[in-house]
C-alpha cells in the first residue's frame, strides 16, 4: 500500500490528480496540466512536492573517508553548506543510485537519495561502513518542497532576507528560516532552471507550501506534478535512476565522467571501471527528424542493424521537439549521426545531438 507524503491533503485541496509513484501517492498533474506546468517552470515558477525522496545523515570522525569510499565523486575539499552530486557504485561499476551530499560542517553530512532506492541505499551505506561513522535515515520526519523557475528568487525574497538566501548554485543554508518555519534552504533542483529546494520538518510542510503559493501569486506560481517534473528533467538532459542509470551500467557509460574522480586512491567500483577501459556504449541525445514521439524502451537502429535503445523520451513542450536519451555504441555517439527509432513498428529518422537539449541562459 502506498504511503502519503505530509502534503497529501494539500494536493487534494489544489485538485492534484493522485497516482502511485515510488511507494507514495503523488500528484501527476493539477488543473493547469503537464504542458502548462512545464511552461510555467520555464517562464515563471512552479512548486513541487519532493517529499518522497530520502534523507540520510552521516556523522563521525570517519564520515568523510566513508563518503569518499562509497561515492565516485571527491568530497575532500568542501565548504560548509556546499552540495555535491555523485553516483554510488557497486563492485562491478554499476550504479546503486545517484545522490547529493551536503557538508553541514566537519564530520557531519546530509545525503539526499532517490525515493525508490531509499531502503536499499541506507542498507548499502551501513553494510559498507567502517571506523567511527553513523548513518541515520531521517526520511520519515523530513519533507522536501522544490520552488523552480526564473522567478523563484523573486518569490523567495518576499519571505526571506536576501543575505539568508544561498547565492551559489549547489549550496545551502542549514539554519534557514522562512517566516516562522525553520528549514534547510538549498539552491538546487531537477528542472534545468534556477530554484530552491526546502527541507522542512514534516509537520510544517503544508504551512510552507501555503506561504510559498501566496507569495508567488503575482509571479504566476503554479502547483506542479510528476508529469512536468519528468518532462523538465528530460528537456534538461538530467539522468533518472532506472532509466539512464542502473546497476549494470557504469557512470562512464551514462555520460557522468565529471563525477567520477579516478585520481582518488579507491572507491567502490573503481577497479571494475578501470578494467573495462573506455566505455563501449554511451548515453546520447536524439532529436526526431521524422514524425513520431520517441519513447523509453524503443530500439535504435542503423538501417537494418539494431544498435541500442532509448532510455527516456517525450515531446518537450518548451523546445517543441520530440527528443530522447539513448544508449548506443561509442562509434555512433558523435553529434550529427543519423539513426532510426522503432516507433510502434515504424522506423522514424533521428539525429544524434549534443546534450543538454535545453540549458537556461544566465539572467
Amino acid at each position: 500500500m502506498e504511503k502519503k507524503t505530509p502534503l497529501y491533503e494539500t494536493h487534494v485541496k489544489y485538485n492534484g490528480k493522485m497516482v502511485p509513484f515510488a511507494g507514495y501517492l503523488l500528484p501527476v498533474q493539477y488543473d493547469t496540466g503537464v504542458i502548462g506546468e512545464h511552461m510555467a517552470v520555464r517562464e515563471a515558477c512552479g512548486l513541487f512536492d519532493v517529499s518522497h525522496m530520502g534523507e540520510i545523515l552521516c556523522k563521525g570522525k570517519d564520515a568523510l573517508a566513508n563518503l569518499n569510499y562509497l561515492l565516485t565523486n571527491d568530497y575532500t575539499e568542501m565548504y560548509d553548506g556546499q552540495a555535491r552530486y555523485s553516483p554510488m557504485c557497486n563492485e562491478q561499476g554499476g550504479v546503486v543510485d545517484d545522490l547529493i551530499v551536503y557538508k553541514i560542517r566537519e564530520e557531519h553530512y546530509f545525503i539526499v537519495v532517490n525515493a525508490a532506492n531509499r531502503e536499499k541505499d541506507f542498507a548499502w551505506m551501513k553494510g559498507h561502513a567502517f571506523g567511527d561513522v553513523t548513518f541515520t535515515d531521517i526520511s520519515d520526519t523530513t519533507a522536501q518542497i522544490a520552488l523552480q523557475g526564473p522567478k523563484a528568487l523573486e518569490i523567495l525574497k518576499k519571505l526571506v532576507q536576501e543575505e539568508e538566501i544561498p547565492e551559489k548554485y549547489y549550496s545551502a543554508r542549514f539554519n534557514g528560516r522562512i517566516r516562522e518555519i525553520s528549514c534547510i534552504i538549498s539552491r538546487t533542483g531537477y528542472t534545468g532552471e534556477d530554484g530552491f529546494e526546502f527541507y522542512v520538518p514534516a509537520q510544517n510542510a503544508s504551512a510552507l507550501w501555503e506561504l510559498l503559493m501566496e507569495a508567488g501569486k503575482e509571479e504566476g506560481l503554479v502547483c506542479c506534478g510528476l508529469g512536468a517534473r519528468d518532462t523538465l528533467r528530460l528537456e534538461a538532459s538530467m539522468p533518472l535512476y532506472g532509466h539512464e542509470l542502473n546497476e549494470e551500467r557504469t557512470p562512464l557509460e551514462a555520460g557522468l565522467q565529471p563525477f567520477v574522480k579516478r585520481q582518488k586512491k579507491d572507491f567502490i567500483g573503481k577497479s571494475a571501471m578501470e578494467e573495462k577501459g573506455d566505455p563501449k556504449m554511451k548515453r546520447v541525445g536524439l532529436k526526431a527528424v521524422g514524425r513520431g514521439i520517441l519513447r523509453e524502451k524503443q530500439e535504435v537502429w542503423d538501417q537494418e542493424k539494431k544498435i541500442g535503445f532509448i532510455t527516456s523520451g517525450t515531446f518537450c513542450p518548451y523546445l517543441k521537439q520530440a527528443v530522447a536519451m539513448a544508449v548506443v555504441p561509442a562509434e555512433y555517439s558523435a553529434a550529427g549521426r543519423k539513426v532510426q527509432a522503432d516507433v510502434r513498428g515504424r522506423k522514424v529518422d533521428a539525429l544524434v545531438v549534443d546534450l543538454p537539449f535545453y540549458k537556461r541562459k544566465n539572467k
